[in-house]
């Protein structure tokens, strides 16, 4: 059974810092894309960060130069460490696993006060 448990989510002031993680069981960590996808209040779900078996990254344009995505593969798991944090980053953040069809964590709250 595939399993995705994201953490380190909470409430940080704006410019603060956060490192999510997510932990993967029940797949081959190592053959999946991994990402991260953020949902806010009253909006659709949207891409944060991918990276490939192979290591290639993509991020969205409203994150690039401070959110920075990693993975351990002899960990099975796949980070998301933000810095410069904005309020408009609040949102539930999921972890995201892709090889035939895609799978999703529970989601972490991550909340940026003014």
């Amino acid at each position: 059974q595939v399993q995705l448990v994201e953490s380190g989510g909470g409430l940080v002031q704006a410019g603060g810092s956060l490192r999510l993680s997510c932990a993967a069981s029940g797949i081959i960590f190592s053959s999946y894309v991994m990402g991260w996808y953020r949902q806010a209040p009253g909006k659709e779900r949207e891409l944060v960060a991918t990276i490939t078996s192979g290591g290639s990254i993509n991020y969205a344009n409203s994150v690039k130069d401070r959110f920075t995505i990693s993975r351990d593969n002899a960990k099975n798991t796949v980070y998301l460490q933000m810095n410069s944090l904005k309020p408009e980053d609040t949102a539930v953040y999921y972890c995201y696993a892709l090889k035939f069809t895609p799978r999703w964590g529970q989601g972490t709250q991550v909340t940026v006060s003014s």
